[in-house]
């Protein structure tokens, strides 16, 4: 048994060569990119400024960390949450109808055509041009992120629906209509059971995304602790974006943490 296994490793393939090559080329290729970069606009001063972002960082401004006014950093994450949060759920509601119109096993295939395309069209905008569409119309606040938040959910949200709806077991809705029962019934009984949890899951996924975008949108006046951050990095005020980090993270982790826990139980039933 030894013997076939020393006979087999001296026979395996020898592609030492195809691999030194290979790193010789990538190699090559990264230290010819270097020659593209530019480090205009550095300045001596740079080191002294990130250690000015660390030290901010790590020593966060308590005060401003732990105040329950409109600037404290718990109203900011609130608000946040809100934004995420009703955004998340406008654009599941919206998105239900539209994935509906848009599954080719129900519906005739041009009216399928056109709502794949609407979702197409939807999807491609970026959040930060919906923000910044919104605060001119609404001005800015809370609602331009709301609607902003919406309007990216049915995007994803519709897609991942259709996949859901087209993936649905037919038997199932044979056997009821075999057994006499009526479109209600066969919705209750047939679909509703089957698409619950992927529709459940696909929106609360969508909420850890709102979530981090509307944090960015608050960076263009559309709500949230966006806008706050930008000023006080924009003010040098360092302890007071390391708060507003700080909780930042702590706010991502605790969502991650209850939203995988709760996709996991629906998974498993």
């Amino acid at each position: 048994m030894n013997e076939r296994i020393e006979k087999a490793y001296a026979s395996r393939p020898k592609d030492w060569v195809y691999h030194t090559a290979l790193a010789v080329i990538v190699l090559g290729l990264l230290l010819w990119s270097l020659t593209a970069m530019e480090t205009a606009g550095t300045t001596q001063n740079g080191a002294k400024m990130a250690g000015n972002i660390l030290r901010g960082i790590l020593h966060p401004d308590t005060k401003l960390l732990f105040s329950l006014g409109n600037n404290g950093v718990p109203y900011l994450l609130l608000e946040t949450i809100c934004i995420a949060f009703m955004g998340t759920v406008v654009g599941a509601i919206f998105s239900v109808p539209l994935a509906f119109l848009s599954a080719s096993n129900l519906t005739p295939k041009p009216v399928a055509f056109l709502g794949r395309l609407l979702i197409m069209a939807i999807r491609t905008v970026p959040a930060f041009v919906y923000g910044l569409m919104f605060i001119r119309v609404t001005g800015p606040g809370p609602f331009a992120g709301l609607m902003t938040m919406s309007l990216t959910s049915i995007g994803m949200v519709s897609k991942m629906y259709i996949e859901a709806i087209e993936d649905l077991d037919t038997k199932i809705l044979e056997s009821l209509d075999a057994a006499g029962c009526t479109t209600w019934q066969k919705i209750r009984y047939g679909i509703l059971p089957q698409l619950m949890p992927n529709f459940a899951s696909t929106a609360i996924y969508r909420f850890d995304i709102n979530l981090r975008d509307a944090t960015v949108l608050g960076l263009v006046g559309a709500g949230g602790i966006g806008a706050p951050l930008i000023f006080a990095m924009n003010g040098y005020r360092w302890n007071e974006a390391g708060s507003i980090l700080l909780g930042l993270v702590v706010l991502v982790l605790l969502v991650e943490w209850l939203s995988t826990r709760i996709r996991v139980k629906l998974a498993r039933g």
